[in-house]
């Protein structure tokens, strides 16, 4: 179940739907128990609860739960007999809700994490159903199959074969970007950093010289730091060791040498006012609004970040506030250890979907007929692009935006999350995924390209997406030691850094992590 680079869909191949009847004669002789090929089965009004993240963003007149998307999604869904119901859950409050709702028993037929260390937990302890016997055989779940293919279906896989959730496939594994104000760079006379020494030089000239005179400017704000951490590891260059890391985790942080020059770094960042002072407190919205009011020099975000229609459009409104300002994102810093350049990414599977012992065998069964009709045209395609004529054209067989501001009030807001077996979009290339994305940011169309190139220049280190036995009962403390601590090396003054880092490491290794460690490394065969 390692990663691989990212398949590219084969859409001629994706089972349409409307497919009832249409099994082979020998696939009729060998019918599976459970029929989820969406077609292949009516079910006598059967009513499943499906997890919707909801990130507060819904337009005038529709809610999270009501709207033109969720009635489409029921009035196909209702073709085959089966009612869907959604329960929203707070985007960024995931994790808690899901840990609340699994443990009284009220979570959803169909629940949804990107913790699959989680998911797998709550498998071996019994408390979620075995999806194999809804997904394997031959006449099972064939637009998923075709979708998604195995290399994703199988990271949801343990090593005893058993399918304990569905994995969302990623149209690309371009994760994060480190952004700057271009135009204060510009009229600083400064270069575009290469290394983390010129970038701190940047953020220093930045808020002591801002060239609009402001007293306010924040040098840098981290609400991701994968890219930053990569240009501190010592073990970016080795896969097996990057694998045994894992990425942006204590682990890592653990594992790595490098990681204690990191957080020196962003500790020397914070006692010199360059790094936002309440960064550990900050929620997205406050991220946000430094942004686009122009209290920004420089930001880690999520790839694409800042012209993203779903996060905002941040340029956009900045420049509504500031006309002159422009943002850019940044090819990855050189490694202060060996002078390459790394880019964290995603692997190619998204978030899981999981489905709980509360739900019976007949609801399991049309939550996987659910995912398999996502997997289809008139599935996730529709949902994610909406329809020809109304929402986009053909341009060379892709789907282009015809009215982004349209297509953002009637649809986007809810595409990515409502879209379940597909993380970021229905696209069967990643370089198909890059040109229709930039359409949906008309006059950023450069800046959006710009931004996946950037976010996968160099060696690209994937996401591991293999759970060590031990790290489902060890994550908790492991995490809590991360929260503390990680705070701790950053704010502490200079000159108890090193005694703090230390308490750090002595801490992770009270938590377990090296038995984490040692689990991994048996796996990954170093």
């Amino acid at each position: 179940m390692k990663k691989k680079a990212i398949s590219c869909l084969a859409t001629a191949a994706v089972v349409m739907t409307g497919l009832a009847g249409s099994l082979s004669v020998a696939q009729a002789e060998e019918t599976s128990k459970y029929q989820t090929t969406y077609g292949s089965k009516q079910f006598d009004d059967v009513t499943i609860t499906v997890e919707l993240f909801d990130r507060s963003n819904a337009p005038d007149g529709s809610t999270i739960t009501d709207n033109k998307w969720t009635k489409y999604v029921n009035e196909q869904m209702n073709k085959v007999g089966i009612n869907v119901e959604f329960v929203p859950v707070p985007r960024w409050d995931e994790v808690t809700k899901m840990q609340t709702m699994v443990a009284s028993q009220t979570a959803p037929d169909l629940t949804l994490t990107y913790t699959y260390a989680y998911a797998e937990d709550y498998f071996n302890q019994g408390g979620t159903w075995d999806l194999s016997e809804f997904i394997d055989g031959a006449d099972q779940a064939q637009n998923m199959k075709a979708y998604l293919g195995d290399e994703v279906i199988n990271i949801g896989r343990n090593a005893d074969n058993q399918l304990y959730g569905i994995v969302a496939k990623r149209a690309t594994t371009a994760k994060d970007n480190f952004f700057i104000r271009k135009d204060w760079l510009d009229a600083l006379g400064l270069e575009v950093p290469t290394t983390p020494d010129e970038l701190y030089n940047v953020i220093e000239q930045m808020v002591k010289n801002n060239p609009d005179g402001r007293d306010d400017v924040i040098g840098s704000m981290i609400w991701n730091a994968w890219n930053l951490r990569m240009a501190f590891s010592e073990i970016a260059g080795d896969p097996v060791k990057v694998n045994i890391a894992g990425t942006d985790d204590p682990v890592q942080d653990y594992y790595d040498p490098g990681m204690k020059d990191y957080y020196q770094f962003m500790n020397k960042m914070y006692n010199n006012g360059l790094l936002n002072q309440e960064y550990y407190t900050m929620s997205e919205d406050n991220f946000k609004s430094y942004i686009v009011t122009g209290a920004a020099a420089t930001f880690e975000y999520s790839v694409n970040g800042s012209v993203d229609v779903m996060r905002g459009s941040l340029l956009k409104t900045l420049q509504e506030n500031v006309p002159a300002a422009d943002i850019v994102s940044i090819p990855p810093l050189k490694n202060v250890h060996d002078g390459n350049q790394y880019s964290a990414a995603y692997a190619s599977g998204g978030l899981i979907a999981f489905c709980p012992k509360t739900a019976d065998e007949e609801t399991v069964e049309a939550c996987m007929t659910y995912l398999d009709w996502m997997c289809t045209k008139d599935g996730g395609f529709v949902i994610y692009h909406g329809f020809e004529g109304e929402h986009f054209d053909y341009e060379n067989d892709i789907p282009v935006v015809k009215d982004a501001e349209y297509n953002a009030a009637d649809k986007d807001w809810i595409r990515a999350d409502l879209f379940v077996t597909g993380n970021q979009g229905y696209f069967a290339t990643v370089d198909e995924f890059n040109a229709c994305t930039s359409k949906e940011a008309p006059g950023y169309e450069d800046h959006v390209i710009a931004n996946y190139e950037n976010a996968l220049i160099g060696t690209v280190n994937h996401d591991s997406t293999y759970t060590s036995p031990s790290t489902p009962d060890l994550m908790t403390d492991i995490n809590l030691v991360k929260d503390e601590y990680q705070v701790k090396c950053i704010t502490c003054p200079e000159d108890e850094f090193e005694a703090t880092y230390e308490e750090y490491l002595s801490a992770l290794e009270s938590a377990g992590v090296p038995t984490v460690i040692e689990e991994r490394t048996e796996y990954y065969g170093n």
